[in-house]
């Protein structure tokens, strides 16, 4: 089974490992926050992503010298659940981010975590880590990352908004708070940010691919209306120029007219151009376009004027 393009995103991101203990810390917060459950009851964490099930027991050695009371094995497919239940660890985890047990109904960002620039940074690396996803740009554009908490998205909305320069879209998806993006553009600075900049430039070239998919389809859309128009105008002038043939007014036409009946007649497919050129001397496409509505004027009107037992 192939990788997701999710998964891929998230491989790229593993790659950076926090050198500084300020945002590792910052980064297990990010992801404490946006995974699927953390209260004083316990940890737990779910991920299909093995680059981040293989980064999170390093990450949270690091930050907070913690060990996952359950781990998946090396070889382990599929979900990988990681789960932190002993009361001690879980009151090192609230007492590093400055909540107590009785905190945990209302979880929310501790700015003083993410203070500094590189550590809002991995903040959000975090979070897009543990409640993130971004949709393949063959298929559609959609980054997002989800919490269970009213309050964490609330202020993750004010944190992305500073430092990626826009600001998020918000709604609910049942009982969780889901922050998206779904223009490309904002989409690609924000997975450039992150520290997934192949990824971003995937997505600069699905979208310069779809315009120019698009703007390929709409000339090839103009070009098809524009040819039946010609098809169509071709067909009035054949019209006149035979009516005025059949009735033999055409003999009695000025020379050019004369000459671009004939024309007409003997390239009924020519374009403008094409039919202008063959004109003795050429002709430019205004004086031919002129010529042949004048026939065509000429045409209708003796069609119009001509009718039982009448002559013109």
């Amino acid at each position: 089974m192939g990788t997701s393009f999710s998964s891929g995103a998230k491989t790229e991101v593993c790659r950076l490992t926090p050198q500084k203990k300020c945002c590792a810390l910052a980064e297990v917060f990010g992801i404490l926050l946006f995974c699927n459950s953390f209260s004083a009851e316990g940890l737990r964490i779910i991920t299909e992503s093995r680059d981040f099930a293989a980064m999170l027991p390093r990450l949270f050695l690091k930050a907070l010298k913690l060990e996952f009371d359950l781990a998946p094995s090396p070889e382990a497919g599929g979900k990988l659940v990681f789960a932190m239940t002993q009361p001690e660890k879980i009151q090192t985890l609230m007492e590093a981010y400055g909540f107590s047990a009785e905190d945990t109904v209302s979880l929310h960002v501790n700015f003083s975590v993410v203070e500094d620039e590189c550590c809002r940074a991995s903040f959000l690396r975090g979070a897009f880590l543990a409640g993130g996803s971004v949709t393949d740009p063959g298929k559609d554009y959609h980054l997002e990352i989800t919490t269970t908490h009213q309050s964490v998205a609330r202020e993750t909305f004010v944190l992305m908004r500073e430092v990626l320069g826009f600001p998020p879209k918000v709604t609910k998806r049942g009982g969780a708070q889901v922050l998206y993006f779904k223009q490309s553009d904002q989409i690609s600075d924000c997975l450039t940010y992150l520290g997934a900049p192949l990824s971003a430039m995937a997505i600069m070239e699905a979208k310069l691919e779809k315009d120019l998919r698009n703007s390929v389809n709409r000339r090839l859309n103009c070009d098809s209306a524009n040819l039946d128009k010609a098809v169509e105008a071709a067909q009035v002038q054949l019209e006149a120029i035979r009516s005025l043939e059949q009735s033999g007014q055409l003999e009695g036409l000025p020379d050019k007219l004369r000459e671009t009946a004939r024309l007409r007649l003997e390239h009924p497919e020519d374009t403008l151009a094409e039919l202008a050129a063959l004109c003795d001397p050429p002709a430019t496409k205004s004086a031919l376009n002129h010529r042949l509505r004048k026939l065509v004027e000429l045409g209708q009107a003796r069609g119009e004027g001509a009718g039982p037992g009448k002559t013109i």
